[in-house]
């Protein structure tokens, strides 16, 4: 039988049909004993819709079918839906209450989601002919709108209320029935068929109303009943125990508005009066060095809007407070001392310096760990000052200035530092404390980075501009003035030719900029990143200039002694030793050294580890540091000479005849600023002086051995001139108070 010649079913025959088997549905879902569905009742209840509708006569064409009943079993779709939720459903869900009347909820969604799912199928050809042509509904939406407009309106506020009652309870320590506040909650969120409306509205607007309530009676309890840390630790936890429910059960949407009502309620509203607390406020935790509550304050007071503004002004008046008490400390000893007791003057100093930077080392480290380095706590800067007037109560400033620039060459050229300006603010206040001589070279560090970046930027412009020149490798120069920075040990180390070629064409690009500058390469301070091929993996390796070049050889020997490694680098042994060791010896055993010992000796043979692992794919490998201050010290006390050489002459130039002591006391006078010299330093350079011959003793005067005149210098004209060239020359080099004092 063709399908012109298949018979076309009354509506209320196949409807009787159909409402046998939507009872049969019916009866299943509500447990009533009934068989399944078999595959031919499916097929039946399929085909029986199809032939309701036929829309193919041999007569009909661009007219209406004249048996087409599609509109009507639409209807009696929806009918069925309606019966089936006024008769069964809502009866059902009047009768409970509370938790009962959820459960209850819970097990009518699903059932009705099922029905829609079968019917749908049912009535599939609705769906894919009339209801496509007609642009009405799909099934699946009438069957879910008719469970919202029926049950939903009806029972949502009831629900909402049941489901916040169990919330609060569970916040009161209950245990609830996580599961089903999930599914119920699904409900607000599956009825709104892809919108959030229903859920937001109608439910979420109250809980979170509730929940603010709710802490809000809570707060006004803790903030008179507990101090600031057990305060913390409660807000903390509800914090902690508001983000689990949004876990278990609230939509994840929920989370930051109900994170937000709990942090204003607990925070926010009470933020001054908890950091303020009586004996344990944030002044008292900073006092008494509670780091693990400071910590949670600065996890807290960061979630909520300017939160940190009052954490980081009490912290700064706190350490302004402890800062200021040591420098009025320090004056009342400065203004008690007797000139007589030295000693206990340096004693008092070494104990003020020693109090300053360990409150600064404190305070630091409560900045980077508790506070996380926020920047809002970089702008504490009280401490940088309090730093600072130190020096005043300092009184070997030289040997501070010569530290100090030191550390702040590794810092600007190891990328270490805050942020110029940081450097530059701290470099205008010792400047504005001890002179602007004191920071000149400071200055000139700290110019020669920028102007370095900007060389940089052209040099890289010029390889662009000349691809010949690119050798595939990426270099960065840092040129500087030498005046400027601390000297540095500059060997001739052989680099490995593919180290070569770069410094050449930086050479090429620089004589292009000046001819008349020379460059020295100072490659202990270099770094470079090597591509390691080992076995297991490859790791990209961070290393010195030195070490780069030792591991380098090895691209061409599989083994090499200490001598020949020492020989082709052209390095001293302390240098070998200290690269050989951090390669060998150290956490990364990047070489394999025979015999297998903690220490390198000349004996020693090395051979690179292939199978070298580690679980990082990037490392660095330092090299062990060295201890500069002896060095510091050395380089320091000779400056020194030179700075009481240039203030005997300065004050015999204007003086032309002193007395041995009244020299001496003068020239204390002159360089107290920067030092305190020795008094037999300052004797034995005037002893230099004059065997020497730019000083002589009166002679008119045999018996007083301790006056000095000018009158040697005077007839020696032509050498104190030579004298004093040369000492502006090698001062001028290095350190540039001395140089503008002989000016």
């Amino acid at each position: 039988m063709t399908m012109n010649e298949r018979k076309t079913i009354d509506l209320e025959q196949g409807w009787e049909f159909m409402q046998k088997g939507i009872t049969k549905l019916k009866n299943i879902l509500e447990g009533l004993p009934e068989p399944q569905f078999s595959s031919e009742d499916y097929m039946m209840l399929y085909t029986y819709p199809l032939f309701t509708t036929a829309t193919a006569t041999a007569t009909a064409t661009a007219t209406k079918p004249p048996h087409d009943y599609s509109q009507q079993l639409y209807d009696k779709y929806r009918e069925a839906f309606e019966d089936y939720i006024t008769s069964t459903v809502l009866p059902s869900l009047r009768e409970k209450h509370d938790e009962f009347m959820l459960r209850e909820l819970v097990k009518r969604w699903a059932n009705h989601k099922v029905m829609v799912r079968w019917l749908s199928r049912f009535f599939h050809y609705l769906d894919r002919y009339f209801i496509a042509r007609r642009s009405l509904p799909p099934l699946n939406d009438v069957g879910l709108t008719c469970f919202r407009d029926q049950v939903y309106q009806e029972l949502n506020g009831k629900v909402r209320d049941a489901v916040i009652s169990l919330i609060d309870q569970e916040r009161e320590g209950e245990q609830i029935d996580r599961a089903l506040l999930k599914n119920v909650l699904d409900i607000f969120v599956e009825i709104g068929m892809g919108q959030m409306d229903c859920y937001e509205n109608d439910f979420e607007a109250a809980m979170l109303k509730d929940t603010a309530a709710y802490y809000s009676r809570k707060a006004s309890n803790w903030i008179l009943e507990d101090s600031c840390p057990d305060y913390m630790l409660k807000a903390e936890e509800c914090l902690k125990r508001e983000k689990d429910r949004v876990s278990h059960y609230l939509h994840s949407s929920s989370e930051p508005k109900l994170l937000e009502k709990v942090q204003n309620e607990l925070l926010s509203v009470y933020a001054n009066q908890l950091l303020e607390k009586e004996h344990s406020g944030c002044h008292s935790l900073l006092r008494d060095d509670k780091v693990n509550d400071l910590s949670r304050m600065f996890r807290l007071f960061s979630k909520i809007p300017r939160g940190l503004d009052p954490v980081s002004s009490i912290f700064k008046q706190h350490v302004t407070a402890e800062g200021t008490a040591l420098v009025k400390q320090a004056e009342d000893a400065a203004s008690n001392k007797k000139a007589d007791k030295k000693d206990v003057v340096g004693a008092q100093e070494q104990v003020f310096v020693r109090k300053v930077i360990e409150l600064h080392d404190k305070y630091l480290q409560y900045v980077n760990n508790c506070f996380q380095n926020h920047t809002l706590f970089h702008k504490v800067r009280d401490l940088d000052c309090l730093v600072v007037k130190l020096l005043a109560y300092i009184s070997d400033k030289d040997l501070f200035a010569e530290f100090y620039r030191k550390k702040l060459a590794r810092r600007l050229l190891f990328d270490k530092s805050a942020n110029d300006d940081h450097e530059r603010s701290i470099l205008t206040k010792l400047k504005q404390q001890c002179g602007g001589q004191f920071t000149s070279k400071m200055e000139g560090m700290v110019t020669d980075l920028t102007l370095a970046r900007e060389n940089q930027s052209s040099f890289e412009e010029y390889l662009n501009n000349n691809p010949n020149a690119n050798q595939g490798i990426d270099l960065t120069v840092t040129v500087l003035t030498t005046g400027f920075w601390p000297s540095y040990k500059s060997f001739d180390l052989n680099l490995p030719a593919e180290m070569v070629r770069c410094v050449e064409v930086f050479k090429e690009f620089y004589q292009t900029k000046t001819k008349h500058r020379k460059l020295t390469w100072i490659y202990s301070l270099g770094t470079c990143n090597l591509i390691g091929k080992f076995e297991p993996k490859t790791i990209e390796l961070v290393v010195t200039t030195y070490q780069a070049a030792a591991l380098l050889l090895f691209n061409s020997a599989d083994k090499l002694s200490y001598a020949e490694i020492m020989a082709q680098l052209n390095l001293t042994d302390d240098d070998v030793i200290r690269l050989l060791h951090s390669l060998s010896c150290a956490k990364y055993k990047i070489l394999i050294k025979e015999p297998s010992t903690k220490t390198i000796s000349p004996t020693d043979h090395f051979e690179f580890n292939s199978k070298f692992t580690d679980k990082m794919r990037r490392i660095k490998i330092p090299l062990p540091p060295v201890d500069e201050k002896k060095k510091v010290i050395e380089d320091v006390d000779k400056d020194r000479r030179y700075a009481i050489d240039a203030s005997i002459v300065r004050i015999m130039k204007s003086r032309k005849v002193l007395g041995h002591q009244q020299l001496v006391m003068e020239c204390v006078e002159q360089l107290g600023r920067m030092f305190k010299p020795d008094f037999k330093a300052i004797k034995k350079r005037i002893e230099d002086l004059i065997t020497r011959d730019y000083l002589e003793r009166d002679k008119d005067n045999p018996n007083l051995g301790n006056t000095c005149n000018l009158h040697g210098l005077e007839a020696r004209a032509q050498n104190s001139c030579t004298f004093f060239s040369a000492l502006r020359v090698r001062m001028g080099l290095k350190h540039a108070t001395i140089s503008n004092d002989l000016q």
